[in-house]
């Protein structure tokens, strides 16, 4: 009785049994062979004069039947590979590639490298020659599961085998080098097979995109896509999915809606994979209508969206002030019965943002008691947010409380926790600003002497300057614009200009404002976007004093001056800068008007700048 070795701790790994007789296309070398080592028996009764395998039907047929042995053995790599030699060495087997091909997949799903490059040996030994499809599933196996470059350096063994990489094995390797950070790699395979006149497929362009993606190059992934079309390459659902994932990392979502489009018009089926890459794409450019759009159609096709997509939308609608849709997908999260679905601390965090944004203050209370009923901690993201809500609504004694809590939770302040303190200092009436420079000194002692001498109309002027220089170059570089903002704002709402001018003077001594000022021959600008109003303010007053010294230096000012405000609003004052200057403008009597074609810009004539700086100047004296 021919019988087949099976690892003892796997008795069950041949359940599944070729119904036909195996008898019909196997003979064994030795009939009587029969290891000692066997458990299960391949048949119990072979015939006694089994046909030979001289007819190649036969041989084909004991071939598919070993492949399917292997097959079963798959989840047991070890028996697997005892299956194969023992086919190996019980019967005349014409194609072995075949059989090592199969094992070598069943290692690679069992991520086994090293029983991969040993049976490789083994091959070799047997002098088995490798297919391509040998060298593609051992370069991917390489990928998955072996160290960085063996992919590669398997690729290069290919020519010593007299094999020739097809489409297939390119895209392994070249994904392979992607997965390795080996950007430059990938792309040089990707021109050597477009050198040797490979057929490009979506296969290796998606794969080609991808490591563009990865790398940063999104002008390189869309110009792969771009190249497949222009050679009657027709682009499937993994290629425009990756496309649509590329272009929404590099925040272009006129791009993705342009894909889309073409997408749908190819009649190519969006999958949820679409789906989500659309999401992540408009919540990230803060899209939000279109987001709102694909979350619905999402919700309509009863597609799984998790709890990362999710508070990527809450997120998106608190910074662009969408309160009734994040209370819808608030409504859905919680009433969702998946229970990776519900509101995690980020869920609550984003809430809490969108209610400060509008200083809803029962709105943020509420959201606090759910989220520690719900069993979580508030974080210094809430608090912060909290605080925010608090100083918007001007409870100066809520936003103490607060602070106490922080203080209880054994919190430490961050740069943008105290960043939010300074913001809402600059907006508390002068009677309890105390309270809040207090918390601003226990939070941050160096920036809450800053305040300190800001305050104290007694403290120089220089002694400020240098303080302030100290903690701007201290605090790490995102926070530094909105400190100088808030301590201008807090220096304009007191009155203190000359210390609004000298901290103006450190600031773009630091470089955290930079670009201010732009001269031509034919204009003169100011650029005031993204300041606060007292840092906007405080700029225009130290750029009028320069006109006028140019003035007094006999220096000509060119035909046109102007002043870009830009035309957005801060998301947290609610103020919008053109309109905040356009009256104040006005209340100066200057005479600088909004262009009706240059929206968020104020121009005037350098006769009339003229006048009007004279002017004023001699009312002064």
């Amino acid at each position: 009785m021919a019988s087949l070795p099976i690892c003892p701790s796997s008795p069950s790994s041949f359940l599944s049994w070729p119904h036909r007789p195996v008898s019909l296309s196997f003979q064994p070398k030795n009939p009587s062979s029969s290891p000692t080592a066997a458990h299960v028996s391949v048949q119990d009764s072979p015939p006694l004069d089994p046909p030979p395998l001289s007819d190649p039907s036969q041989n084909t047929r004991f071939l598919w039947d070993a492949v399917i042995v292997l097959n079963t053995a798959a989840g047991s790599p070890a028996t697997a590979v005892l299956a194969l030699r023992w086919f190996l060495q019980n019967a005349e087997v014409r194609n072995k590639v075949i059989l090592y091909n199969v094992v070598f997949k069943v290692l690679r799903k069992k991520r086994r490298w090293s029983e991969t490059e040993a049976l490789w040996d083994e091959m070799m030994r047997d002098g088995v020659r490798p297919d391509n499809t040998t060298f593609s599933t051992v370069i991917s196996s390489a990928r998955a599961c072996g160290p960085p470059g063996k992919a590669v350096e398997w690729f290069e063994k290919m020519p010593e085998a007299g094999c020739s990489p097809d489409m297939l094995t390119y895209s392994v390797v070249i994904d392979a080098c992607g997965r390795a950070g080996n950007a430059e790699m990938a792309l040089r395979l990707y021109d050597r097979a477009r050198d040797e006149r490979c057929q490009l497929d979506p296969v290796i362009c998606a794969t080609v995109m991808k490591v563009h993606s990865t790398s940063g190059n999104f002008d390189g992934a869309l110009n792969v896509f771009e190249e497949m079309k222009a050679v009657s390459v027709k682009p499937n659902l993994v290629v425009y999915n990756t496309v649509l994932d590329a272009m929404g990392r590099a925040m272009r979502p006129w791009v993705v809606k342009t894909i889309h489009r073409e997408m749908v018009s190819q009649q190519v089926q969006p999958n949820r994979a679409t789906y989500c890459c659309l999401l992540q794409a408009y919540t990230r450019a803060r899209y939000g209508e279109d987001a709102m759009v694909v979350y619905r159609v999402m919700k309509d096709e009863a597609m799984d969206i998790d709890v990362v997509l999710y508070n990527m939308l809450l997120s998106m609608c608190a910074d662009i002030g969408y309160a009734e849709e994040a209370e819808e997908i608030f409504r859905d999260m919680k009433t969702s019965m998946d229970s990776r679905f519900k509101p995690d601390s980020w869920t609550y965090s984003s809430m809490v943002t969108l209610y400060s944004c509008t200083g809803n203050v029962p709105g943020a209370e509420g959201i606090l008691k759910e989220m520690k009923e719900a069993g979580f901690k508030p974080n210094i993201f809430i608090l912060t947010s909290l605080i925010r809500c608090y100083g918007k609504a001007e409870c100066t004694d809520d936003v103490v409380r607060s602070f106490g809590m922080l203080e209880d939770l054994k919190i430490t302040p961050d740069d943008r926790f105290c960043g939010c303190l300074l913001t809402v200092a600059a907006d508390t009436p002068v009677e309890e600003l105390g309270k809040v420079g207090d918390c601003i000194d226990r939070s941050n002692a160096q920036l809450g002497a800053v305040v300190k001498l800001l305050v104290d109309r007694k403290a120089s002027t220089e002694s400020f300057k240098e303080a302030a220089r100290a903690i701007l170059s201290g605090v790490c570089s995102v926070v530094k614009m909105p400190y100088c903002n808030c301590l201008m704002d807090l220096c304009v709402n007191l009155g203190q200009m000359e210390k609004a001018c000298a901290l103006l003077d450190a600031a773009l001594q630091l470089d955290i404002y930079s670009n201010v000022q732009t001269r031509t021959q034919v204009q003169w600008s100011l650029h005031l976007r993204g300041l606060s109003v007292g840092a906007a303010l405080t700029t225009l007053h130290v750029w009028m004093n320069d006109l006028y010294t140019t003035l007094q230096n006999g220096e000509e000012l060119p035909p046109l001056l102007g002043i870009h405000t830009g035309e957005g609003k801060n998301m947290y004052s609610g103020k919008g800068l053109v309109s905040v200057f356009e009256s104040h403008l006005k209340e100066l009597d200057v005479p600088f008007h909004a262009a009706p074609d240059k929206a968020g810009w104020f121009l005037t004539t350098s006769v009339a700048a003229k006048h009007w700086l004279e002017a004023k100047k001699s009312s002064e004296s």
